[in-house]
């Protein structure tokens, strides 16, 4: 019933991105804030579709906690899920992307048109501190900018890697940062079309003040969202153990 279930959800969720894309066509030549709300769209329709396909309900901690205006967002990365349901929570979200999907026909504009920066994967300590630069300049303006701290997504429970380019960024742009776990791998895991049941949650944490140095930065952001996450993925196992009788072998770090 969770292959089926999975399979359904997989042809919708693309399908629905299809027709967006041919949709949201004419918003390329409106400003930025239509392409946004087509976006923010796309992340309601797919998870309306996990509740009533999969059998996934999604909860929002700590909304009340969100910074407004310019913001570092520092998220744990178990899934692409994240990567498209975030953003209904800010203004003007910013990612930095793989300059690969930059290439991808119509989808690929899309992300252009919004200002998302692309990162070139292999191309050197000078090309990522550009991109790091640019990603700061871009929060100055007043943006909200989403980033993952591994820099790829890992199994819930495996070791974490945290990346120094979140504390540059947070040091350059002189804003707070808004550390967020989750427990997304549990039910939408990587390199697997699977989508299992049970309650998928996001905590926005205490933001982190600007101006920390950078050893107490890494520390504290480290600490929160490690600590969160390991709290959440033990309730997630728990209740998939009651729902299906164990946890997903891809889903274990």
């Amino acid at each position: 019933m969770i292959f089926l279930r999975s399979l359904i959800f997989n042809v919708l969720f693309y399908l629905v991105l299809v027709v967006l894309c041919i949709i949201a066509l004419p918003a390329l030549l409106l400003p930025r804030g239509a392409m946004m709300a087509l976006e923010a769209a796309w992340a309601s329709i797919s998870l309306f579709l996990m509740r009533v396909v999969c059998n996934i309900k999604i909860e929002f901690r700590g909304v009340e906690k969100i910074p407004k205006g310019p913001l570092v967002i520092a998220s744990k990365h178990q899934s692409f899920w994240e990567t498209f349901a975030l953003v209904r929570f800010f203004d003007h979200p910013l990612f930095i992307l793989k300059r690969e999907l930059m290439m991808i026909p119509v989808f690929g504009w899309y992300l252009k048109k919004v200002g998302m920066i692309s990162v070139e994967r292999g191309g050197g300590p000078r090309s990522l501190i550009k991109t790091l630069k640019r990603a700061a300049a871009e929060v100055k303006l007043g943006r909200q900018l989403v980033i993952f701290p591994e820099g790829t997504r890992t199994a819930p429970g495996a070791v974490p890697n945290y990346k120094a380019g979140v504390a540059q960024i947070y040091a350059e742009s002189s804003v707070p940062c808004l550390p967020v776990a989750l427990n997304s791998g549990l039910f939408w895991p990587r390199r697997t079309f699977m989508r299992y049941p049970g309650t998928l949650v996001v905590e926005f944490l205490d933001p982190l003040p600007p101006g920390l140095p950078r050893d107490e930065f890494m520390s504290r952001l480290r600490d929160q969202i490690e600590t969160a996450t390991s709290r959440l993925v033990e309730a997630g196992r728990a209740e998939q153990a009651q729902l299906f009788g164990g946890v997903p072998s891809e889903a274990k770090g």
